[in-house]
């Protein structure tokens, strides 16, 4: 364990760079890994999860190294084809890291070996059934846990069969392990999502050469078509920089009186800045400067100064364009003057904890009003008193929305573990502090 403190600041300055982007560094490696060739990835994101990525895709048979160069370090990785993963030596385990588990699950669905996967105490508590379910209907085997929880045993599919598949919830990493196995099922599989999520996996298996239509429908959500089977091509991969991660200091910026902060090469996709909209509906003063384009994806440097907030109704439909960020939204709404709703919000139940429940009960006790609801939360805002220690249940989101709150709260606020953090955000601390905050071992 390892407790640390966050004492009120009077100003934050400064340029902060946050590390690439979780979701699109565990991507990078995984089509570099089903793709004939070397695929190469700069900006990659080297916290624990995508580490743990990192070393199951080599159990699986690929070649992946990390290589110093002039301009910084680069990941090389020489794939072995879709359907050409080998089976492992050994359990596989994936600390922390539920997005790595849950599409590795997806690749290893439609190859005909068998992989055990294994986690943390964290990981071990989440649900696995929403990913199994549907990677059975494709010819998989699973042993689980109740609950379809870790250890897990999956047995691949001998000949895998390509399904059509409404997801019952929007999630970007249920549809992104249907379409991992799809790769390697003969014909065209096809998720239904009730509402937009994150496209990173349709964005990465355009640019490696797999066929991938997208309609809209009527009814409202959208259908993604992959044909199976195709030969991925080897790409130069550049990660750009972590919205989800940005989060913390953009929101700790605006709370901190006098702040103002440049964080710079931010992913903007547009299916992953639903916080940034909702901080600017609340008034925000954040603006996009220098926008382009990296690995595909648009980027920007975030100037983000301090203002006051105003409380908001967050619709429920922009759930899955910021999911991991309502623990920081949840610490702005705290600051906020009036009433911020959040709704829809039912994955983050059976996140690396209950996150839902975790702010309430953190908020509550730093002062805060709020009313959990069974799939959201409703805060009061105000200037919360701060002065808890909160728990956080190996939660990295958690622990991080907390420590910002403790830079504005009018006593400090503590934590009682800052270990996980290295998962999602190596050098948070560090960063934080470079800029003004007052963070330090408690």
């Amino acid at each position: 364990m390892k407790p640390h403190r966050s004492a009120p600041v009077t100003a934050l300055h400064g340029i902060a760079r946050v590390p690439g982007d979780k979701s699109i560094s565990h991507r990078a490696l995984m089509f570099g890994a089903l793709a004939v060739g070397r695929s190469t990835v700069t900006g990659l994101l080297e916290g624990e999860d995508v580490l743990r990525t990192a070393g199951a895709l080599r159990a699986y048979g690929a070649n992946v190294e990390r290589v110093e160069t002039a301009t910084g370090p680069e990941w090389r990785i020489d794939g072995v084809g879709v359907g050409g993963l080998s089976e492992p030596a050994d359990v596989i385990d994936m600390g922390n890291t539920g997005t790595g588990v849950r599409l590795l699950m997806g690749l290893a669905a439609t190859h005909p070996i068998t992989t055990f996967f294994t986690g943390d105490a964290s990981l071990r508590r989440r649900p696995m059934a929403r990913v199994t379910d549907p990677l059975s209907l494709m010819g998989a085997r699973f042993t689980a846990r109740e609950g379809g929880r870790l250890p897990l045993a999956v047995t691949g599919a001998t000949t895998a069969t390509a399904i059509e598949y409404t997801l019952p919830v929007a999630s970007a990493q249920v549809k992104s392990a249907i379409l991992l196995a799809g790769l390697n099922a003969r014909y065209d599989t096809t998720v239904i999502e009730p509402e937009p999520t994150r496209d990173h996996t349709e964005n990465f298996l355009r640019a490696y050469g797999a066929t991938v239509k997208i309609e809209n429908l009527a009814r409202g959500g959208r259908a993604i078509t992959l044909t199976g089977q195709p030969e991925l091509r080897p790409q130069t991969v550049v990660v750009p920089g972590d919205p989800s991660s940005a989060a913390f200091p953009v929101v700790a910026a605006l709370l901190v009186p006098g702040a103002e902060v440049l964080v710079e090469n931010v992913g903007i996709n547009p299916l992953r800045t639903g916080l940034f909209d909702t901080l600017r509906e609340m008034g925000a003063d954040i603006t996009y400067r220098n926008r382009r384009e990296a690995g595909g994806e648009p980027v920007a440097d975030l100037l983000v100064k301090h203002g006051s907030l105003r409380g908001v109704v967050v619709p429920p439909e922009r759930a899955p364009s910021m999911i991991d960020e309502y623990p920081v939204l949840a610490v702005a709404a705290a600051f906020a003057s009036g009433r911020t709703e959040m709704r829809g919000l039912g994955e983050l139940r059976v996140k690396e904890s209950d996150r839902i429940a975790m702010m309430a009960k953190g908020l509550k006790a730093c002062g805060v009003k709020v009313e959990e609801l069974p799939d959201g939360l409703i805060v009061e805002g105000g200037r919360p008193a701060g002065g808890a220690r909160v728990e956080t249940e190996m939660d990295h989101r958690i622990a991080m929305s907390f420590l910002v709150m403790g830079l504005a709260t009018r006593e400090p606020v503590g934590i009682d573990d800052a270990a996980m953090i290295d998962t999602s955000f190596p050098g948070f601390i560090a960063l934080m502090n470079s800029l003004g905050a007052r963070i330090d071992p408690a």
